[in-house]
C-alpha cells in the first residue's frame, strides 16, 4: 500500500528572531550599566558577557568589540522611550505642526526625552577619546556627524515650511539646532544646575524660536 508523504510545515523563525532581539537588548542594557559604573577602559567584553549570561564570542559576533557596543548603546538611546522612535516622531511633527512654535515645543520635548539617555554615553565616549582610544574616536566622529546631518535635515524642512527667518541659511539653522541639542547643554543645565526636564524642554523650545524665527 503506497504511503503518503507528510507535507513539511514552513519553518517559522519568529520565535528565534524575537529571542535574538531580546538577547541583543539584554547585552546592551548590561553593557550600558557596566560602562557608566566602571568607565570605558575598565569594562571588558568578558564582564559584559558574564553579566548578560552569554559568551564573549556571542558579544563579539553581535557587536565586534567594545567600540561597536558603545555605538549600539548610543544609537539605541536616540530612539527614545516610546513605541515609535524619536526620529519618526520628529519627522511626523515637522509635517503636522501648524506653526513653528508648536514644532519647536515638540523638538524640546523630544530633546528632554532623549538627552537623559544619550548624554551619559556621550560623556563616556569623550572620556575614552581623551584617554587616547583611537577606535572610540571614530565612534565620536560618526555620531557627531550623524547628529549634524539630522539637524541639517530638520533645517531643510523648516526652510521648506517657511519657518526660518528671512535670509537665514539652512547651514546656519542646522548649526543652531546642533548647538542647543548638544550633550554639554543638557549636562550643564540639568545635571549641574539641576533644572527639571520640563524646564529644559521649554528652554530648548524658546531658544530655537528666538534664534531661528
Amino acid at each position: 500500500m503506497p504511503t503518503t508523504r507528510k507535507e513539511r510545515r514552513p519553518y517559522d523563525a519568529t520565535a528565534r528572531r524575537a529571542g535574538a532581539v531580546r538577547r541583543r537588548e539584554g547585552i546592551l542594557e548590561h553593557a550600558r550599566r557596566l560602562f557608566l559604573a566602571n568607565g570605558y577602559a575598565s569594562t571588558t567584553v568578558a564582564a559584559i558577557a558574564a553579566a548578560s549570561g552569554v559568551s564573549s564570542e556571542t558579544v563579539y559576533k553581535a557587536f565586534g568589540g567594545k567600540p561597536g557596543i558603545v555605538r549600539a548603546i548610543f544609537e539605541r538611546s536616540l530612539l527614545g522611550s516610546a513605541p515609535s522612535t524619536a526620529e519618526e516622531r520628529s519627522d511626523a511633527a515637522q509635517l503636522e505642526a501648524p506653526d513653528a512654535l508648536t514644532l519647536f515645543r515638540r523638538f524640546g520635548e523630544l530633546s528632554a526625552e532623549v538627552a537623559p539617555l544619550a548624554a551619559p554615553m556621550m560623556r563616556l565616549i569623550r572620556d575614552a577619546v581623551a584617554g587616547g582610544d583611537k577606535e572610540i574616536a571614530e565612534v565620536l566622529h560618526d555620531v557627531e556627524l550623524a547628529r549634524y546631518e539630522r539637524m541639517l535635515h530638520n533645517a531643510e524642512v523648516l526652510q521648506k515650511r517657511g519657518f526660518l527667518a528671512p535670509g537665514m541659511t539652512t547651514d546656519h539653522a542646522a548649526d543652531v539646532m546642533w548647538f542647543y541639542t548638544a550633550d554639554d547643554v543638557f549636562r550643564n543645565l540639568v545635571v549641574s544646575r539641576r533644572w527639571s526636564l520640563d524646564t529644559y524642554s521649554e528652554f530648548i523650545a524658546n531658544a530655537l524660536g528666538s534664534a531661528l524665527l
